[in-house]
């Protein structure tokens, strides 16, 4: 079989994967998976697409981590074994597209403008 290598990307985050055959060990910036995603739902976030697939303990996954938040990362990595599931085993593809796991979420924050308080908030105006 072989690794296979995808991407996956959320807001500001990014997530290479590495996913081989195996025992179901995940490694996230070489760290163990439950220490880097400390709660259950973000656990659950990323282990979503791998028990859609059925194939919980069947596959080692090594994880670069890089920007965005805790959320956004989850998320990133969620997409990034979902696009790998595919490529290995594509009739996984409509079960997972169904759950929405396929599609890249693309929204993004909104940059500052200048002569305003935030993206679209402006500072109060004075009539006199």
């Amino acid at each position: 079989m072989g690794i296979v290598n995808t991407i996956g990307r959320r807001k500001a985050a990014i997530a290479r994967i590495y996913l081989k055959e195996g025992s179901g060990i995940i490694t996230i910036n070489n760290r163990e998976f439950k220490n880097y995603f400390t709660t259950e739902q973000l656990q659950n976030t990323v282990t979503n697409p791998l028990q859609t697939a059925q194939v919980e303990n069947k596959f080692d996954i090594k994880v670069n981590l890089d920007g965005g938040g805790i959320n956004g990362q989850a998320e990133a990595l969620r997409l990034a074994i979902s696009r790998a599931l595919v490529k290995l085993t594509p009739e996984v593809k409509p079960a997972l597209k169904v759950k929405g796991f396929l599609t890249r979420n693309p929204r993004e924050v909104e940059r500052k403008k200048p002569g305003q308080k935030k993206a679209r908030k402006r500072f109060q105006f004075s009539k006199r």
